[in-house]
Protein backbone atom coordinates (compact mmCIF):
# COMPACT_ATOMS: atom_id res chain seq x y z
CA UNK A 1 0.00 0.00 0.00
CA UNK A 2 1.02 3.37 -0.96
CA UNK A 3 0.79 6.89 1.02
CA UNK A 4 -0.92 7.19 4.35
CA UNK A 5 -3.90 5.67 5.43
CA UNK A 6 -6.79 8.01 7.19
CA UNK A 7 -7.80 6.17 10.01
CA UNK A 8 -10.93 8.25 11.40
CA UNK A 9 -9.84 10.07 14.19
CA UNK A 10 -7.87 13.71 14.28
CA UNK A 11 -4.45 12.29 14.95
CA UNK A 12 -0.87 13.90 14.07
CA UNK A 13 0.21 11.88 11.13
CA UNK A 14 3.73 9.83 11.82
CA UNK A 15 6.70 11.34 9.96
CA UNK A 16 8.71 7.69 10.27
CA UNK A 17 10.15 4.88 8.03
CA UNK A 18 7.25 2.05 7.58
CA UNK A 19 9.19 -1.23 7.38
CA UNK A 20 6.21 -3.31 6.01
CA UNK A 21 4.45 -4.01 9.42
CA UNK A 22 0.81 -5.01 8.36
CA UNK A 23 -0.54 -3.91 12.21
CA UNK A 24 -0.21 -0.57 11.29
CA UNK A 25 -2.99 1.24 11.32
CA UNK A 26 -1.55 4.02 9.23
CA UNK A 27 -0.01 2.07 6.66
CA UNK A 28 -0.97 -1.47 6.87
CA UNK A 29 -4.28 -3.00 7.01
CA UNK A 30 -4.93 -2.77 11.22
CA UNK A 31 -8.15 -1.38 12.13
CA UNK A 32 -8.80 0.81 14.51
CA UNK A 33 -12.26 1.37 16.50
CA UNK A 34 -13.15 2.22 20.60
CA UNK A 35 -11.93 3.86 23.04
CA UNK A 36 -9.13 6.19 23.07
CA UNK A 37 -6.79 6.46 25.93
CA UNK A 38 -3.76 8.69 26.72
CA UNK A 39 -1.58 7.87 29.37
CA UNK A 40 2.23 7.36 29.75
CA UNK A 41 4.80 4.76 28.59
CA UNK A 42 6.16 2.43 31.63
CA UNK A 43 7.40 -0.04 29.90
CA UNK A 44 9.22 -0.93 26.20
CA UNK A 45 10.83 -4.00 26.89
CA UNK A 46 8.85 -6.03 24.60
CA UNK A 47 9.26 -5.91 20.90
CA UNK A 48 6.86 -4.04 18.82
CA UNK A 49 4.77 -3.12 21.58
CA UNK A 50 5.39 -1.23 24.78
CA UNK A 51 3.01 -0.76 28.28
CA UNK A 52 1.29 2.42 28.89
CA UNK A 53 0.00 3.08 32.16
CA UNK A 54 -2.98 5.47 33.05
CA UNK A 55 -3.29 6.71 36.37
CA UNK A 56 -7.20 8.38 37.37
CA UNK A 57 -8.09 9.97 40.61
CA UNK A 58 -11.41 8.83 42.42
CA UNK A 59 -13.28 10.29 45.72
CA UNK A 60 -14.54 8.08 47.89
CA UNK A 61 -17.78 9.16 49.67
CA UNK A 62 -17.52 7.10 52.97
CA UNK A 63 -13.90 7.89 53.74
CA UNK A 64 -13.95 11.90 52.21
CA UNK A 65 -10.65 11.35 50.73
CA UNK A 66 -9.52 10.45 47.48
CA UNK A 67 -7.64 7.64 45.78
CA UNK A 68 -5.03 6.58 42.63
CA UNK A 69 -5.95 4.02 40.46
CA UNK A 70 -3.50 3.08 38.26
CA UNK A 71 -4.14 0.97 34.74
CA UNK A 72 -1.95 -0.40 32.36
CA UNK A 73 -2.44 -1.65 28.72
CA UNK A 74 -0.19 -3.50 26.56
CA UNK A 75 -0.29 -1.69 22.84
CA UNK A 76 1.47 -2.52 19.69
CA UNK A 77 4.05 -0.16 18.72
CA UNK A 78 4.03 0.59 15.29
CA UNK A 79 7.56 1.11 13.09
CA UNK A 80 6.30 4.21 11.70
CA UNK A 81 5.22 5.53 15.41
CA UNK A 82 8.64 4.56 16.65
CA UNK A 83 11.54 6.74 19.02
CA UNK A 84 9.17 5.74 22.27
CA UNK A 85 10.88 6.39 25.50
CA UNK A 86 9.35 5.75 29.23
CA UNK A 87 7.70 8.51 30.13
CA UNK A 88 6.60 9.67 26.88
CA UNK A 89 2.90 10.73 26.44
CA UNK A 90 1.07 8.32 23.64
CA UNK A 91 -2.71 8.09 22.65
CA UNK A 92 -4.11 4.49 22.16
CA UNK A 93 -6.79 2.93 20.26
CA UNK A 94 -8.49 0.06 20.61
CA UNK A 95 -8.24 -2.66 17.79
CA UNK A 96 -8.72 -6.39 17.41
CA UNK A 97 -6.72 -8.86 19.54
CA UNK A 98 -2.77 -8.71 18.14
CA UNK A 99 -1.79 -11.13 20.98
CA UNK A 100 -2.94 -12.89 24.33
CA UNK A 101 -2.59 -9.37 25.72
CA UNK A 102 -2.23 -6.53 23.28
CA UNK A 103 -5.99 -5.29 22.62
CA UNK A 104 -4.79 -1.82 21.78
CA UNK A 105 -2.23 -0.20 19.56
CA UNK A 106 -0.49 3.29 19.39
CA UNK A 107 -1.65 5.90 17.67
CA UNK A 108 -0.23 9.52 18.87
CA UNK A 109 2.67 10.49 20.62
CA UNK A 110 2.94 13.24 22.66
CA UNK A 111 4.99 15.09 25.19
CA UNK A 112 7.49 13.57 27.62
CA UNK A 113 5.83 14.21 31.11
Amino acid sequence: MTGIRDIGVDVIAPTGEWDGDDNCPFYGSLRVRGQIIEGSVSTTGMAGSIVVEREITRYMKKYERYEKRTRRYSAHLPSCIGGVEVGDRVRIMECRPLSKTVNFCVIEKGEPI
